[in-house]
């Protein structure tokens, strides 16, 4: 029953983009990153992102799906409970963390009014790297995957896109333990190009 639904979108949704109108572009920009857990300072970080979009029109000049692949940057900072218990052990470039993820935001755009259009959507990301602390105990602290929601808006100028997004995740991204549960918010700026 699964494979006959899967099989219907994926028809859908193919049609769908053979018929209809188009936009291919690049798109890069900077990450405002928080990852909410009691081992992470309570602060934003920076990061940044780049990759590529495709806009397909569902409803000419209306309603229009937008789905992206991303590199993805977040960083964060151990939080001080840990430099506290080991000031001599660590240094302070080990409590620096960086995440890359490969990310795929799947996004309806609704033209409001004029250039801008809302949107909102599901994102996934996958752990591509992550750099080794102290938190690891030699194992990985992150788990692979993370699933998150997209709200935003975007002005659209000719072929430049200019874009605003809250991302939240809605994933534990702890892989320790389940006593402390991580997730990120995220801020993205971009600008986009058409080609």
């Amino acid at each position: 029953m699964k494979n006959k639904i899967f099989f219907l979108l994926s028809t859908i949704l193919v049609s769908t983009i053979a018929t209809a109108q188009f936009r291919i572009g690049v798109k890069a920009g900077a990450n405002i990153v928080k990852i909410n857990a009691i081992s992470f300072q309570d602060q934003f970080s920076y990061g940044y992102h780049a990759g590529a979009f495709l806009d397909v029109d569902l409803i000419p000049k209306k309603l229009s799906l937008q789905p992206e692949v991303l590199l993805s940057q977040y960083t964060t900072t151990v939080s001080n409970d840990y430099t506290t218990v080991y000031q001599n052990v660590i240094s302070s470039s080990q409590l620096k963390v960086k995440l890359n993820y490969l990310t795929f935001p799947v996004l309806l755009n609704y033209k409001f009014i004029g250039p801008l259009h809302l949107q909102a959507g599901p994102q996934y990301g996958i752990l591509s790297d992550q750099t080794k602390t102290l938190l690891q105990n030699g194992q990985n602290a992150f788990k692979k995957g993370e699933f998150s929601m997209v709200g935003g808006a975007e002005i659209r100028l000719t072929k430049i896109y200019l874009t605003g997004r809250y991302i939240v995740g809605l994933s534990n991204i702890n892989d320790i333990d389940n006593k402390d549960k991580w997730k990120s918010q995220l801020i993205q700026i971009s600008m986009g190009i058409t080609l």
